[in-house]
């Protein structure tokens, strides 16, 4: 017998909606389970591969989130005593029928339904207590800010090192448009960066199945300044070598401000624009918005600035520093173990998610 909690994350992923909800889960499953609580994930088709690349030996459930009859048998048939939802397409409805009493937290950065949720956690800058007024039940706990962020322990390891860097001559830049590459962005931003970096070294981060894969490793074959990274599991040690980013204002946002890399944020979703606001705001990332009518001139002047000032660099890094230290899995990890034990202290099985 046991008396570590066994919790099911049942997140959301694909081509549309990128790869960040699974990565932000896994790094809270991942504290989840160092502190003993086994963890799975619906395999969800959309999951699959990220799951695949990046935890390949985390426990799975098939299920199909886009089949309601589907996802609750799955559940049904699951061995699980805690729930932890990181999905748009799902509501108080859903987490109420999915969950059935057991305690719940939600991973979200929208405000915008209601959630059946014991603890939200909402990792933007801008987010206040206000926004979910209404949203969540009486008594429900808000993690809120940069300091629930959930980030890999990479980069939290390589924050001494990262607050380290001297701004100098501009050798190496990190492209990250996100793994699965919506639209084929990543390759849209390399046409317009590569004119403009000189001899710098070009690391391009991209998922296997991105859709500008194919062009730029034909391209690299040609730009020798071009290194592609799929799939890479080295993200972290990326981000401490680059002398600044041009990177999707996602979640990984929080990873560059806890290696404090001076960053181009590129919104390529509007649920991303009042985080990137914000961070534009407090001066730790320049922000562009391709839905402005002189996006390309503001691009370009902004990678301009990053190549040739090195004190905007500076800056930036000191600002981005100040807003995430990398420690927010730890920190929703422990609140969501505390709640769980207050809310059912009785022996449990160990580890059965078949």
């Amino acid at each position: 017998m046991s008396l570590y909690p066994r919790i099911l994350f049942i997140v959301d992923a694909g081509p549309q909606v990128g790869g960040g909800h699974v990565m932000r889960s896994l790094t809270l499953a991942r504290a989840l389970a160092e502190r003993g609580a086994p963890c799975a994930f619906l395999n969800a088709p959309g999951v699959a591969a990220m799951l695949s690349a990046f935890a390949p030996d985390m426990p799975r459930i098939d299920a199909d989130l886009g089949d309601a009859q589907a996802l609750l048998e799955a559940t049904d048939e699951a061995a699980f005593d805690a729930v932890v939802f990181d999905h748009y397409g799902l509501t108080a409805a859903d987490h109420r029928q999915i969950g059935r009493g057991r305690p719940a937290l939600t991973i979200d950065d929208l405000a915008d339904r209601p959630l059946a949720a014991d603890i939200v956690v909402d990792s933007g800058p801008q987010r206040r207590a206000e926004d979910y007024q209404g949203l969540i039940p009486p008594g429900a706990r808000l993690l809120l800010g940069p300091g629930y962020a959930p980030v890999r322990p990479e980069f939290a390891a390589l924050r001494g090192q990262a607050l380290a860097r001297t701004p100098g001559p501009v050798k190496r830049v990190l492209v990250a448009m996100g793994l699965t590459d919506v639209g084929g962005v990543t390759g849209e931003v390399l046409d317009r960066l590569r004119p403009r970096v000189g001899d710098a070294a070009i690391d391009i981060v991209l998922g296997d199945s991105a859709p500008s894969r194919g062009g730029l490793e034909r391209l690299a074959r040609r730009d020798t300044r071009l290194r592609l990274h799929v799939d890479t599991p080295h993200m972290a040690e990326l981000m401490a070598a680059a002398d600044f980013a041009v990177g999707a204002a996602g979640s990984s946002s929080w990873e560059r401000c806890t290696l404090a890399l001076p960053s181009l944020l590129v919104i390529l979703a509007d649920n991303q624009r009042p985080a990137a606001t914000a961070l534009g705001a407090m001066g730790a990332a320049l922000v562009v918005d391709p839905k402005t009518l002189d996006f390309d001139e503001t691009f370009d002047r902004a990678v301009q600035r990053l190549l040739s000032d090195p004190s905007t660099r500076a800056r930036l890094s000191a600002k981005s520093a100040e807003v995430c230290d990398g420690l927010g899995a730890t920190r929703t990890a422990d609140a969501f173990l505390e709640l769980i034990a207050a809310r059912d202290s009785t022996p449990r099985a160990q580890d059965d998610f078949s």
